[in-house]
């Protein structure tokens, strides 16, 4: 590996390594530690959709107007800050708001990951299609290491998961000034508020068939989010009960968890004979199903028996349920969508899922939880069961709403 691709590793590597660190553990943090409510947790957990809507557009501009390296570093380096705070927070207002100005400063930071890595390379004469893919999978990896790191330790259940993101957050900030610069030329053209928030794209929900695509985008991206909040704390919630507390999937629920993500690596590379073979129509089905059984297995999951296979049949079919979803329904925006509006196209497409999904998917979640939980225990069955009937639903309706006749033609490949 050529010395710029390690750097891009590097810097892959550590952007969701800092993420990985704590956003699996924060829910099981938030109700077993601070013993927060339900809908607590769910608001708090919101705060990732609510930054996902306000600030990528804004950051673009300063972006474009100033340098992606510098800002990249820059919020970094002040989220280091915003979680060393976040460890000092017990009480919910206070929490929600740090966690907010923290997430406001990085879930930009994820879309400049991508125009560094794409500039560099671009510098350097390389094919970025070709290229970045394998780069970016050690994102991946990163997050899944993370994970497992904040697992072994047990510092999910304690503020050391806020102190090990901050002090990872500021190498990374600091290792970014070492890059390539990737300033915007000043010839280059500027974008507009309105096309750095995507919102002429917007025009497209008058075309039936985006419509209801961006509308099941947004039931979607809940359903992803009630993994990310309630997964660790479910596994978690196993150790109450003395039959399970010694159980591998109670301990070392983190690890558990994880599994997903490397479901995720595995699936993303199937993707080009399903869409191919299926469509975009059914391989989206196919997500949708995926994430019912999701639900559905962590209902009839335990820690032991076939209670545990249940459990790691659910981690498995997450990479179906995740990928299937993001990396078609990125595709069909691109092929669906007039050239011009392409890139806030893709950017509405982000909105509707990290944006009005992430918010919905915590608020209502948070609701479900609080309704299955009576003195302070959870009916987890119930509850999951709830969540797999919802995706359940979602597919049924967009099998019977969305209309689209798969042209094999019309694919392209993805070439990893």
């Amino acid at each position: 590996m050529n010395s710029i691709k390690f750097k891009l590793t590097v810097l892959n590597f550590l952007q969701f390594f800092v993420f990985g660190a704590w956003l699996l553990s924060f829910g099981k943090y938030m109700g077993a530690t601070l013993h927060f409510t339900g809908g607590q947790i769910g608001s708090i957990f919101a705060t990732l959709g609510l930054a996902s809507l306000i600030m990528p557009g804004i950051m673009g501009i300063i972006a474009d107007k100033w340098s992606p390296n510098k800002l990249f570093a820059l919020s970094h380096i002040a989220g280091a800050v915003l979680l060393y705070y976040m460890a000092q927070q017990s009480d919910y207002d206070s929490l929600f708001l740090f966690t907010l100005l923290y997430l406001m400063l990085y879930m930009p930071t994820i879309g400049l990951d991508s125009t560094i890595s794409y500039c560099i390379l671009e510098k350097n004469d390389m094919d970025v299609v070709k290229t970045f893919p394998p780069i970016r999978v050690w994102g991946t990896i990163g997050f899944i290491i993370a994970t497992w790191i904040t697992d072994y330790f047990g510092w999910g259940m304690n503020i050391n998961q806020f102190y090990f993101a901050a002090a990872i957050s500021l190498v990374l900030g600091l290792y970014t000034f070492v890059l390539p610069d990737c300033s915007v030329e000043k010839t280059a053209k500027k974008k507009s508020l309105v096309e750095a928030f995507g919102l002429d794209a917007f025009k497209l929900f008058g075309q039936y068939k985006m419509a209801i695509f961006f509308i099941f985008a947004m039931l979607l991206g809940a359903a992803l989010q009630i993994t990310n909040m309630w997964g660790e704390a479910f596994l978690h919630d196993f150790g109450a009960n003395p039959i399970f507390k010694d159980a591998v999937i109670v301990k070392y629920n983190g690890f558990v968890m994880s599994l997903s993500q490397i479901s995720e690596t595995a699936f993303i590379l199937t993707i080009p004979f399903f869409l191919k073979r299926f469509g975009i129509k059914k391989v989206m089905l196919m997500s949708m199903l995926a994430w019912f059984f999701r639900f559905g297995l962590f209902g009839i999951g335990s820690p032991v028996g076939l209670g545990a296979v249940a459990i790691i049949l659910s981690m498995i079919v997450y990479g179906m349920a995740f990928d299937f979803f993001n990396i078609s329904g990125s595709l069909f925006v691109e092929q669906e969508t007039n050239k011009k509006i392409r890139g806030s196209a893709q950017g509405l497409f982000i909105m509707m899922t990290n944006g009005f999904g992430a918010v919905i998917g915590a608020k209502a979640s948070g609701f479900v939880i609080d309704l299955f939980t009576k003195d302070g225990v959870k009916d987890w069955q119930n509850i999951w069961f709830t969540f797999a009937a919802y995706a359940l639903v979602i597919a049924i309706l967009f099998a019977i709403l969305f209309k689209y006749k798969h042209n094999p033609e019309k694919i392209k490949d993805i070439r990893h």
